[in-house]
């Protein structure tokens, strides 16, 4: 699946929605996002758009912004950052990229009925625990708070194997495209097609939604996601880069 260059920004887009940072700015176009925890996208600047007159300016504007708060300045960019020298003029300014991620999509397809699975219109407490477990430390505190605000519609999903929720996933609906989140497996599930059971009934959700795009963004490095998402037919379509300036702290 071959996505224009409106359709990826449509997806990061949704990607930005579907997973709302606690506190947030307007900066020249850009959107500034500051959480805490060590989510990357929830402590980076979001660069789909940009209305300024000078790119050193907004950035001098976004590092102060960040410096108010006590914490290192982060951006995200991606194929369609906009302008698209935003990558070369951080480097240029001693910005050092950190995390790789991939968005991957398909186009959602009603896929066969899966046994236990489980789906509700919010984070219960079995699925809470699956999920938060399977994240850094430093991300759980925040995280649990980003649940409480994911926008609808919005469904979780959750497999259960031997009577206890195995693994989860999130899916949001933002202008036609579908977004996948918080998909975890515990260490005692894997490899028995938990992961996969739960993207199907997502994928089917999609699917009766309208939805004519879905998308998830997984880390470069991942491997075996990698493979699971590329087995359920998902192509990359865009690559997101991480860059912090400055001191180093964790957000």
């Amino acid at each position: 699946m071959t996505q224009s260059r409106s359709a990826r920004i449509r997806m990061e887009l949704a990607h930005v929605r579907a997973w709302p940072a606690i506190h947030t700015d307007r900066i020249d176009g850009w959107l500034w996002r500051l959480s805490g925890g060590g989510s990357q996208r929830a402590n980076s600047v979001s660069t789909i758009t940009f209305s300024g007159d000078s790119l050193d300016a907004a950035i001098d504007r976004v590092e102060a912004k960040y410096a108010a708060a006590g914490v290192a300045p982060r951006f995200h960019t991606f194929n369609d950052t906009m302008p698209s020298g935003l990558a070369d003029r951080l480097m240029a300014r001693g910005y050092k990229q950190t995390e790789t991620t991939v968005t991957m999509v398909k186009r959602p397809a009603s896929q066969a009925a899966e046994p236990m699975v489980e789906r509700r219109d919010h984070a219960w407490d079995a699925w809470r625990a699956v999920y938060l477990a399977q994240i850094t430390e430093n991300r759980r505190l925040i995280n649990a708070r980003i649940l409480d605000t994911i926008p609808a519609p919005a469904v979780f999903f959750a497999k259960h194997l031997d009577g206890q929720v195995a693994a989860t996933a999130l899916c949001s609906i933002d202008a036609g495209c579908a977004v996948v989140e918080c998909v975890a497996t515990l260490q005692a599930a894997r490899r028995r097609g938990a992961a996969r059971d739960v993207m199907r009934c997502l994928e089917t959700w999609a699917a009766d939604q309208g939805a004519d795009t879905l998308g998830l963004q997984v880390v470069k490095n991942n491997t075996p996601a990698m493979r699971l998402y590329e087995g359920l037919g998902f192509v990359p379509s865009a690559t997101n880069h991480f860059w912090v300036g400055g001191h180093q702290e964790t957000p």
